[in-house]
């Protein structure tokens, strides 16, 4: 397998695997199976966030649910967000080691750290390239609201 890219985030570069694609949502997907997509966070996703203490479900399997679709929440060092669907489809499976343990998000993010599976099709879904590039064009504004959040906390 060829060198995953690398999208340069200061101290803590983000690393794009090339064996899986992304959504804008800062989800990788991969597919396991005919039908199937696994979802995680990118590792972009997980140097924002830092370190994720608590994650929620608000749907069950068997769900059908659509893009954009709020399905749970996490809390992490930074906030409590809401999580939306990266794209439409059936709910098939959770990690059930990451519910008892969300800390794998944090140690091993495209292994381990995976969150659910989709009955899904792949549409729309940016390639590690197409990411990277869509990472690259929003980076200043991610900056500008880091360090408005920043500003904030020292208050």
């Amino acid at each position: 397998m060829s060198e995953p890219l690398i999208f340069d985030m200061g101290k803590f570069p983000a690393v794009l695997p090339l064996d899986r694609h992304y959504c804008k949502n800062h989800m990788w997907c991969q597919a396991t199976g005919p039908g199937i997509l696994r979802f995680g966070f990118s590792s972009y996703a997980i140097r924002l966030m830092q370190d994720v203490y608590f994650l929620d479900w608000s749907v069950n399997l068997g769900d059908s649910i659509t893009q954009k679709q709020r399905i749970g929440n996490i809390e992490t060092s930074k906030a409590v967000s809401d999580l939306y669907a990266p794209l439409s489809g059936v709910l098939s499976a959770w990690n059930e080691a990451v519910l008892q343990d969300p800390s794998l998000i944090n140690t091993d993010g495209y292994g381990a750290g995976w969150l659910f599976e989709l009955r899904a099709v792949a549409e729309g879904v940016l390639s590690p390239m197409e990411y990277q590039a869509y990472l690259q064009a929003n980076w200043e504004s991610t900056q500008r609201i880091l360090k408005g959040q920043m500003h904030q906390d020292s208050d």
